[in-house]
């Protein structure tokens, strides 16, 4: 009987975290109809319930926006079960407790940061389940992150998000350059991201990189660094020449 109660609440749990992440997105999908629905411009609508102020989180409400008093399960018990039954994915079998072995234990209590502002209207999308490096703040408050074929660029200050970059069509390079391509490409998966000193650089599923000079209208420069089959670009990283 009480390993019954047991499953049932291990089932209780995995379907209130569940209903969590339904009302979260729900309340995301209606705030994108209501600004679809206004005659603010596409990139530049924001939501002000969409956000979490520092004034707010003070007074309890949650830094994510997740609405806890409308469910059944407190969010102390829902980190409690995530920990308990979440299993990170694992290229080399066993190698999370290893790393552990080699880890010091971090002292709690201290305070690292303070928490500022959270956006939910500004939505990150995330193809690929380990290449996430798709998010980059150049400054304190300028943001640039990939939501679905746009490049979005969004300021803390201002609290807009103008649209930097579009590779749903057909990109192709406006400038020439010595081994560009000039045909470019059409709609791109854009996998990695990179941005820095005004320069922009997005690497695709098939080896595509795209780079646009963020001072100039266009993109500046097509390529494709490889031609096999497995052509995923993992990472990128811009640097000074010596």
């Amino acid at each position: 009987m009480s390993e019954q109660h047991g499953d049932d609440a291990a089932f209780i749990d995995e379907y209130e975290m569940e209903y969590a992440d339904d009302v979260m997105e729900e309340d995301f999908r209606e705030r994108e109809v209501v600004g679809s629905d206004s005659n603010a411009h596409e990139y530049g609508y924001l939501d002000k319930k969409a956000d979490t102020s520092a004034v707010q989180a003070r007074r309890g409400r949650d830094i994510q926006g997740i609405p806890w008093e409308r469910l059944s399960v407190t969010r102390e018990k829902y980190r409690q079960t995530r920990l308990e039954q979440y299993k990170n994915y694992e290229n080399i079998p066993r190698s999370g407790e290893g790393s552990q072995k080699d880890c010091n234990i971090t002292k709690k209590g201290g305070k690292y940061y303070d928490f500022r502002h959270n956006s939910r209207s500004v939505k990150s999308t995330i193809l690929h389940f380990q290449l996430r490096n798709l998010v980059w703040a150049t400054t304190k408050h300028d943001v640039y992150l990939m939501s679905h074929f746009s490049v979005i660029h969004w300021s803390s200050l201002t609290h807009n998000k103008t649209e930097v970059l579009n590779v749903s069509g057909h990109v192709a390079p406006t400038e020439k350059h010595p081994g560009s391509l000039l045909e470019g490409f059409t709609q791109t998966q854009v996998s990695t991201l990179a941005v820095k000193d005004n320069l922009l650089v997005a690497g695709g599923f098939q080896g595509e990189l795209i780079c646009k000079n963020l001072r100039r209208p266009g993109v500046s420069f097509c390529t494709r660094t490889t031609y096999d089959d497995n052509a995923i670009t993992n990472a990128l990283e811009i640097y000074a020449a010596p």
